[in-house]
């Protein structure tokens, strides 16, 4: 069927539209790349926009030799990667059990889930609740509240019921029990929401700054984010952090080095999505056409 002119400019408007949001969020990105390799007299000056001038390494040098971005690098990726892990396997049973129309009790099960997506305790219980519970200063605090996200519970257990029975049915009649039927049929068949969840838990364990400062203590073990939260704010703690002599400052500015933390933090995340981005559309969309 041809489209018509009023279509036509639908399709067109929203193109355009969706054009300049994705250029208003490339712009501050590729202008903060810029500033980290730009020297001092380019940054100071305004010359930097998209592209670097005098070209240089100096701020990511005295980043990874004066700093503690290494450190608190593999701090985040620790955080990252277990609590992915842990998060992705607690949600993945819960959402098959509750998928299953034998599961006793699971339309109460997830109308308490979906009631914690409207209210929360808030943050003084959850400290008091942590410090009781012993982990204040330990990932555990990091891990644990959010270990079975609802919005992904339901997503996955939408996923799972919609399935079709009869390879239930016929992995059944072919010897399978709940755990082989879990392994080996339906996560083979669910790797589109598995991939999506994964993401989203990933950026969310990786962005994690209110409840690093809530819950640890130890400047050795917090995370690149908070690490360059707290670069940024502070330009004096910065030049004192990594020892700036006056030669330093003529070709390398603290600006610079405040850009590259930005950079850095957010690599690993421009990394990973275009990879799951196949999975990320297609998981969305399947988990979403049964309620």
């Amino acid at each position: 069927m041809r489209e018509n002119t009023a279509g036509k400019w639908f399709h067109v408007t929203v193109h355009s539209i969706l054009l300049l949001a994705a250029i208003s969020c490339l712009i501050p990105l590729i202008n903060i790349i810029a500033v980290s390799f730009s020297d001092s007299a380019a940054i100071d000056s305004g010359y930097v926009w998209l592209w670097p001038i005098h070209f240089n390494l100096e701020a990511y040098k005295k980043l990874f030799i004066g700093t503690r971005v290494v450190p608190s690098f593999v701090n985040s990726l620790t955080i990252t990667v277990v609590g992915t892990g842990l998060s992705l396997l607690c949600t993945t049973l819960a959402a098959y059990a509750l998928s299953r129309k034998y599961c006793y009790g699971r339309k109460f099960i997830t109308l308490g889930m979906v009631f914690t997506m409207m209210f929360t305790g808030g943050l003084i219980p959850s400290f008091l609740l942590m410090k009781s519970l012993g982990l204040i200063n330990t990932y555990w605090s990091l891990w644990l509240p959010g270990l079975v996200g609802a919005y992904n519970l339901l997503l996955m257990r939408s996923y799972f019921e919609g399935i079709p029975p009869e390879i239930e049915e016929s992995a059944r009649i072919d010897g399978c029990g709940e755990w082989r039927l879990l392994a080996q049929i339906f996560l083979p068949l669910s790797l589109p929401v598995i991939a999506t969840i994964c993401l989203f838990l990933a950026v969310g364990y990786w962005n994690s700054f209110l409840n690093v400062l809530l819950f640890i203590h130890d400047a050795e073990k917090m995370n690149l984010t908070v690490f360059v939260q707290q670069m940024v704010q502070s330009q004096s703690m910065l030049i004192q952090a990594i020892a700036l002599q006056p030669e330093d400052l003529e070709n390398m500015s603290p600006e610079a080095m405040k850009a590259g933390g930005i950079v850095i933090m957010t690599l690993p995340m421009l990394i990973v999505y275009p990879l799951l981005q196949k999975y990320f559309v297609k998981g969305v969309m399947l988990g979403a056409i049964k309620g």
